[in-house]
């Protein structure tokens, strides 16, 4: 007996491997001194597999930072999560900080906007890549995880001489690919690129977003990059997730969204993003 379409699709999806990452029915609310709570997220679906790349999408104030934050566990004190963050299966958001921790850097990692100030200025660029590694005892010493470091700068196109730089002496792109090389210190299964391309020029963007690709490619990460340029973002990833007020209002194929939006609000950003090209 031959199986219908939809029988085939079915196989398909069963098919498909688990997620690395996936985000189920998260809320987020913030407190508020002498003012009633505020929820900013309202019930977010995602999921990304390895050697993926999701491009979260969306106006500034949409939630796109709040969800990365809260996938690594960074949220500020007054706010508060529920809902589920499964990374290899496991539910990381269930025991609070003590869940989260043990993966943090080791298994997922974030690249934070603006290079700057994600370095410690006082300390070289190799001291800080190197950290994580001896925390989570992914190296078994400084020499091993300074080699390591060289490794993950020559990855990134940068020198072994970057290591015993500072932060201040070197490119708005240097510090950017640096901080991709301290995300990848500990070889993380997940990468969570928030706004990596800001303040950067249009050069510039573009090899950092390629860098980008060529390691999900290489390393078989699973990426979400988190960004207000749909243009670009569409480019180098092959799914979205458009978010609006705390919602996610479409997501799939980026060729798709490109071409025929379900949703009147990602056309309404492509328009936008055409129209300020101009």
């Amino acid at each position: 007996m031959t199986p219908t379409t939809t029988q085939q699709q079915e196989a398909e999806v069963t098919a498909l491997p688990a997620p690395v990452l996936e985000v189920k029915d998260l809320h987020v609310r913030f407190e508020q001194a002498g003012g009633d709570p505020v929820t900013v997220l309202h019930g977010i679906d995602l999921a990304v597999h390895a050697g993926q790349r999701l491009g979260l999408v969306g106006e500034s104030g949409s939630g796109k930072s709040t969800v990365s934050l809260t996938c690594m566990g960074l949220l500020p004190a007054n706010a508060t999560a529920a809902g589920q963050v499964f990374l290899n299966g496991t539910d990381i958001l269930a025991g609070g900080e003590r869940s989260i921790r043990p993966h943090r850097w080791k298994d997922i990692a974030m690249v934070f906007q603006g290079a700057m100030a994600a370095f410690n200025p006082v300390r070289t660029i190799g001291k800080q890549i190197a950290e994580p590694m001896l925390l989570h005892h992914t190296q078994p010493h400084r020499k091993a995880a300074r080699a390591h470091t060289e490794h993950l700068l020559d990855l990134v196109g940068l020198t072994p001489a970057v290591a015993d730089r500072y932060p201040h002496e070197l490119s708005g792109g240097m510090r950017q690919r640096a901080v991709i090389a301290m995300a990848l210190a500990c070889e993380p299964k997940v990468l969570l690129a928030d706004e990596p391309t800001t303040a950067l020029d249009v050069i510039v963007q573009a090899q950092i977003a390629d860098l980008l690709v060529d390691l999900t490619d290489r390393l078989g990460l699973g990426l979400i990059l988190v960004s207000h340029d749909l243009p670009l973002v569409s480019q180098y990833c092959e799914h979205l997730a458009v978010m609006r007020n705390g919602q996610v209002v479409e997501h799939g194929p980026s060729a798709r969204l490109r071409t025929d939006p379900a949703h009147p609000y990602t056309r309404q950003l492509f328009d936008a993003s055409e129209e300020a090209a101009r």
